[in-house]
């Protein structure tokens, strides 16, 4: 039988509950768009049966960064998921108001990776950025935020992250990119208010947008696997 410090207790994310040793993808209903059109972020969590920290993966914060989706998509059939200690959450669109009209930017031509912390009133980037900081980001210990360069514009698979915090150039290093940069955060950027959370947050960029590159999405694999 195990101890009481053993027992790990059920994950919530927007008032679902996941047990130890379950899986489920939630539904978080995101922001209205200006006709009231509804969309949804979708949230994968897998809860292991052991304690154990919790790692997030969100890729497609721009609409048109789309390798992120395919890497998700290849990891979640992984058979190493079946047991992990801790827990895993996988955001694969946050943006899904972009990734539907193929943009980088949101409806409003905002650029959501400048709006992070976000806040409860606003627009639409400060409201998604808050969701997703309340929800996801503030319940991570680590987190892995994937991108690619832009149009017509190839990024060699790299990593970057602030070196200086050892967790982060620890997890940098395991994640084995051909590239780390030791690249300072960007003010309003999902991984500058991670990191001020305490979260230890590398950001994966690798090809260029809308385009799947299978370099970029084997290394990215094989880059989460590495990290857990």
């Amino acid at each position: 039988m195990k101890n009481k410090e053993e027992i790990v207790q059920p994950f919530e994310i927007n008032g679902q509950i996941v047990h130890a040793g379950e899986s489920k993808t939630i539904l978080l209903d995101t922001p209205k768009l200006y006709d009231w059109t509804l969309t949804h972020m979708p949230i994968h969590v897998v809860h292991g049966k052991n304690p154990g920290p919790v790692l997030v993966v969100t890729a497609t914060i721009h609409g048109d960064e789309i390798n992120g989706v395919e890497i998700v998509r290849r990891f979640m059939k992984r058979q190493e998921l079946h047991a992990i200690s801790g827990t895993l959450v996988i955001v694969p669109i946050v943006n899904m108001y972009g990734f539907i009209s193929q943009s980088r930017y949101l409806p409003d031509r905002r650029d959501l990776n400048r709006f992070f912390p976000g806040s409860k009133k606003g627009s639409l980037a400060l409201r998604l950025a808050a969701l997703l900081m309340k929800e996801v980001i503030c319940k991570a210990t680590h987190l892995i935020d994937m991108h690619t360069g832009a149009i017509n514009r190839f990024n060699i698979p790299q990593i970057r992250g602030d070196m200086s915090v050892p967790e982060i150039k620890k997890i940098a290093e395991a994640f084995n990119p051909l590239v780390i940069m030791d690249h300072v955060t960007i003010a309003g950027s999902l991984r500058a208010s991670a990191d001020d959370h305490g979260v230890a947050t590398i950001l994966y960029e690798a090809g260029e947008a809308l385009r799947f590159d299978e370099l970029s999405i084997n290394i990215g694999v094989d880059g989460i696997l590495n990290v857990m």
